[in-house]
């Protein structure tokens, strides 16, 4: 079944090991986005370059909703599993797939229902809306394949298995690639073509991975086919979902309100967004899959009493992603222009010259977010998730109020935007950092509560 315990071997190669898989399914994730990107910047055009971009700013919040409670699940699971609690296990998965599956449906039939209102309140320019809501529309019904993968997904990553995720995943992109250029480029079916490849690859992937979980997991098959779940099971995975999903909607909603201000600016501005957001998330964003892995290394020694192991995996993991963030920096700073020529025309100047903007400032700070990545995981896995929620208010909320505030200056214009990034950032590490050595860190003997 390929589980991997956590609990024991060395610190450093047990976590790095375990989150290698995760970091190259990130990979693919950001391939399979960039594939989408790419397609209709070249064979569509800037419009439908922005209003993909927006889209899938929509569609990372609403679909926050469901990776936080699968993450907030695969917390759960991994204590279960660490402390050898097999019944408490399958409990937990039922609780959280009937959960999991409700709000998935909720979540579809309301974002289908409400497009329209979210397009104004989006600030989608109107030369755009039509092309933004045709391809929402399509993508709104991927939200169920969404749910399926991340909680199969979350569930083999709690009890060590981080490879099968990973080569689901990688079927899923080779499809979601091999249709971007049937539909778009053969088809010419435009942005509803780049729409209709991504769902497919999405059920492709959630399906898949599904049929493995209930053929191999005895456990989540017997979970699912035998249902027993009392009310109490409900409260565990409620009190690490329901505000890890707080934390990734507060997250996602920042993130949100800053597209939609950047919509303010046009679509060149919307176009550069874009594409640049799709740089940085390939650079920076396998940090965040390391922080998971992270999480997971750290629920599972908790769960078995193993404090010292986690205490050594905080160190080992902080030298690390801070390396690597100050490494993805350097790369951002020198190849900014020829990463942003990927997606860019080199004759829309204007374009490109503000992706270069926003790269060289936000760039040189990716170590803030890879920081913030490590302490949401931390407080998470320590059963403290009200500090993740926390934290993403003071990152976002210095990002939405500083954007607002600094891009209203013709000095900043839309430079506002990019510099509120790292300031929110910075702030909340330090919030972070100052609780972890007040309430975590007290000494020697007693390190993690």
């Amino acid at each position: 079944m390929n589980r991997q315990d956590l609990t024991t071997g060395p610190v450093f190669s047990t976590m790095s090991l375990f989150a290698l898989p995760m970091i190259l399914g990130n990979i693919l994730q950001q391939g399979y986005n960039i594939a989408d990107t790419w397609v209709v910047g070249h064979m569509i055009g800037p419009d439908a370059l922005a209003a993909v971009g927006s889209a899938f700013a929509l569609m990372t919040f609403l679909t926050s909703v469901l990776i936080g409670l699968c993450m907030g699940s695969g917390t759960v699971f991994s204590l279960c599993f660490g402390r050898q609690d097999r019944q408490q296990l399958k409990s937990s998965i039922c609780a959280s797939f009937f959960l999991l599956a409700t709000i998935a449906a909720l979540l579809t039939a309301v974002s289908v229902l409400c497009v329209d209102a979210m397009i104004v309140w989006m600030n989608i320019p109107k030369e755009i809306a039509a092309m933004t809501r045709g391809y929402l529309i399509v993508v709104f019904w991927g939200i169920p394949a969404i749910a399926a993968y991340n909680f199969f997904g979350a569930y083999l990553k709690a009890i060590g298995n981080s490879v099968v995720p990973l080569v689901f995943l990688g079927i899923s992109t080779v499809f979601n690639i091999l249709l971007d250029v049937l539909f778009v480029a053969v088809f010419q079916w435009g942005t509803l073509g780049a729409a209709s490849a991504t769902i497919i690859s999405q059920y492709l992937s959630g399906i898949g991975i599904g049929i493995y979980v209930l053929v191999k997991e005895g456990e989540v098959r017997s979970a699912l086919l035998h249902v027993h779940v009392k009310t109490s099971d409900f409260k565990e995975i409620a009190n690490y979902s329901v505000l890890t999903c707080m934390q990734q909607s507060v997250m996602n909603l920042g993130i949100l309100m800053v597209q939609g201000l950047v919509n303010s600016f046009g679509t060149a501005v919307m176009a550069a967004f874009a594409a640049a957001v799709k740089i940085e998330a390939f650079t920076y964003m396998p940090a965040q899959e390391y922080a998971n892995a992270f999480s997971t290394f750290i629920a599972q020694n908790m769960g078995a009493g193993q404090k010292r192991r986690v205490v050594k995996g905080v160190r080992y993991a902080v030298a690390t992603i801070v390396i690597y963030c100050l490494l993805a920096s350097l790369l951002i700073w020198i190849l900014a222009k020829p990463f942003l020529l990927i997606f860019i025309k080199s004759s829309q100047k204007a374009i490109l010259a503000e992706g270069i903007r926003y790269l060289r400032i936000v760039g040189p700070f990716y170590f803030g977010i890879g920081c913030l990545f490590l302490f949401y995981g931390l407080y998470r896995a320590i059963g403290k998730p009200a500090m993740s929620v926390v934290l993403t208010v003071i990152s976002l909320g210095t990002r939405v109020l500083l954007a607002y505030m600094l891009s209203a200056v013709k000095t900043f214009g839309a430079a506002g935007i990019w510099w509120s990034i790292p300031i929110g950032w910075i702030l909340a590490d330090l919030t972070g950092y100052v609780y972890y050595l007040c309430r975590v860190h007290f000494d020697e003997s007693r390190k993690i509560i």
